[in-house]
C-alpha cells in the first residue's frame, strides 16, 4: 500500500494550527506524545470527553489491576496507570485538550479537524495527524452484565486470567496494600481488613469519577485449599478458541458457549478446542443473565437456543471473545480500512494510506489488543511524524 500524498492547498488555521495533532489518549496517544513532545514538536493531544464511551484514558481507565505492564511488578490499577501516562506527557510540554474531536478533512494538507458541537465553525489544522482512539469490546449487555463487569465479567483473557478473583488465595499468610475499594471487596470474604497507619483519608479523583482508598491494607489467612475456580468463553471464532485454551492454565475446567452447531474457528483451532479436555464446548446455547453476590460473579444462566431450556452454570469468570469495534468512524471513507474497520497500516509502520497520518495502538491492530504494544505503536507514529515533518521542511521528498 503505497500512501497516497494530499495536496496541500489548504491555508493554515488563525484558531490553532500545529505540527501534529493525536487523537487519544490511551497509552498510543500518550506514547506518541511523550517522544513527540521531548523532540520540541509541541503535540496537541485530544483526549476526548467520553469519546466512544469511555474516559480520558481509554479502555484501561475501565479495568483494575493491570499486572502484565513492565516496570509495576506489584501490578497498578488501570485509572492509575493512565494517570501516570498522562503527567508524563504534561511533564514534556504537551498540551492536552479534554474535548472530542467530531469531524476531520485529510483531502489536503494542513489536515483540517473541527472539535465537538463546533462543525460550523473555522476549522482548526495540523501538518501530520496521529490517529490513536483504540477499539472497544463488543458486548453482549446481559441482565447482570454492568454490575459484573471487571467482576468476573472480561473481553481479554490474557489481561485478565490470572487474576486472584478466579482462584481461591493460596493456604498461607497474605499481606498487601490493596489500591481501591474493588481490591477489598474481592477479599473480604477471605480475609481480615485494617486501616493503615496514617493513610486512611479518601481521596476524590473527580477527572476519572474514581474513588481510590489509599488507606485500605489486607492482612490475612485464606479459608481454603488452593484451586482454580471454572471460567466460560462466549465465542465460536478463533478468538474464541485461543482465549479458551489459553484460560485452561488458569480455570478448573472451561466452558465455551456456542450460539449455532459448529465453530466458525479455523480447522486446526477447532480441533484443538474440541480435544482439550478441560475444555467443553456447549452447542446451540446462549448466556442470558450474569448472576453473583452483588461484588463477583459466580454463576451464568445459559439457555438451549433449540429447546429453549434454561439451566444455571456456575462459573467464576465470563470473557467474551466476538470481536472488537474499532474506532474509526471519524476517518472511515478517507483512510484505507480492513473488511472489520480497523486502520490499514504500511506492513512496519504506522503510515496510513495517507501521507501525513499515522495510526496507533488498537485502532489498527486487531491482533494483539495490548497496552504494550498500544504504546510501542505509540512510539513508532511519533518518531515517523517527527521523520516526515524534518524532511519536509528540509524540502526532501521520497
Amino acid at each position: 500500500m503505497a500512501p497516497t500524498t494530499a495536496p496541500a492547498t489548504v491555508p493554515k488555521s488563525s484558531k490553532l494550527h500545529s505540527k501534529v495533532v493525536i487523537i487519544g489518549s490511551g497509552p498510543a496517544g500518550h506514547t506518541a506524545a511523550i517522544y513527540l513532545a521531548r523532540a520540541n514538536l509541541n503535540p496537541v493531544l485530544f483526549e476526548g470527553f467520553m469519546a466512544n464511551g469511555f474516559a480520558a484514558g481509554g479502555q484501561l481507565t475501565t479495568t483494575t489491576d493491570v499486572e502484565n505492564f513492565p516496570g509495576f511488578p506489584s501490578g497498578i490499577l488501570g485509572p492509575e496507570l493512565m494517570d501516570k501516562f498522562r503527567a508524563q506527557s504534561l511533564r514534556f510540554g504537551t498540551k492536552i485538550i479534554t474535548e472530542t474531536v467530531a469531524k476531520v478533512d485529510l483531502s489536503a494538507r494542513p489536515f483540517r479537524y473541527w472539535r465537538e458541537y463546533q462543525e460550523d465553525q473555522e476549522p482548526e489544522t495540523a501538518d501530520t495527524l496521529i490517529i490513536a482512539t483504540g477499539a472497544s469490546a463488543k458486548r453482549l449487555h446481559l441482565k447482570g452484565e454492568d454490575i459484573y463487569w471487571q467482576s468476573g465479567i472480561s473481553a481479554c483473557a490474557v489481561c485478565d486470567g490470572a487474576v486472584p478473583i478466579f482462584r481461591w488465595v493460596p493456604s498461607q499468610s497474605i499481606g498487601f496494600c490493596a489500591r481501591n475499594l474493588f481490591d477489598a471487596r474481592k477479599y473480604r470474604s477471605r480475609v481480615r481488613v485494617s486501616l493503615c497507619q496514617g493513610l486512611s483519608q479518601l481521596v476524590q479523583e473527580p477527572r476519572l469519577g474514581t474513588i481510590f482508598n489509599y488507606g485500605i491494607t489486607v492482612l490475612g489467612h485464606s479459608t481454603g485449599h488452593t484451586r482454580n475456580k471454572p471460567l466460560a468463553v462466549i465465542g465460536g471464532g478463533d478468538s474464541a478458541a485461543e482465549e479458551a485454551t489459553y484460560l485452561t492454565k488458569y480455570g478448573s475446567h472451561v466452558y465455551v458457549l456456542v450460539r449455532r452447531g459448529e465453530l466458525r474457528a479455523s480447522k486446526i483451532m477447532a480441533k484443538r478446542l474440541v480435544n482439550h479436555p478441560k475444555i467443553t464446548i456447549l452447542w446451540n446455547t446462549v448466556a442470558v443473565e450474569c448472576q453473583g453476590d452483588g461484588d463477583l460473579l459466580n454463576n451464568l444462566r445459559i439457555k438451549n437456543v433449540l429447546t429453549n431450556e434454561e439451566k444455571d452454570l456456575p462459573v467464576n469468570g465470563l470473557f467474551y471473545a466476538i470481536g472488537h469495534e474499532p474506532a474509526t468512524q471519524l476517518v472511515r471513507g478517507q483512510l484505507q480500512t480492513d473488511p472489520d474497520g480497523y486502520i490499514v497500516t504500511v506492513p512496519g509502520t504506522t503510515q496510513t494510506s495517507v501521507r501525513g497520518v499515522f495510526a496507533a495502538g488498537d485502532v489498527q491492530d486487531k491482533r494483539y489488543r495490548q497496552a504494550i504494544t498500544s504504546a510501542g505503536s505509540g512510539c513508532m507514529a511519533a518518531l515517523e511524524a517527527e521523520r516526515l515533518i524534518a524532511e519536509e521542511e528540509e524540502g526532501i521528498e521520497d
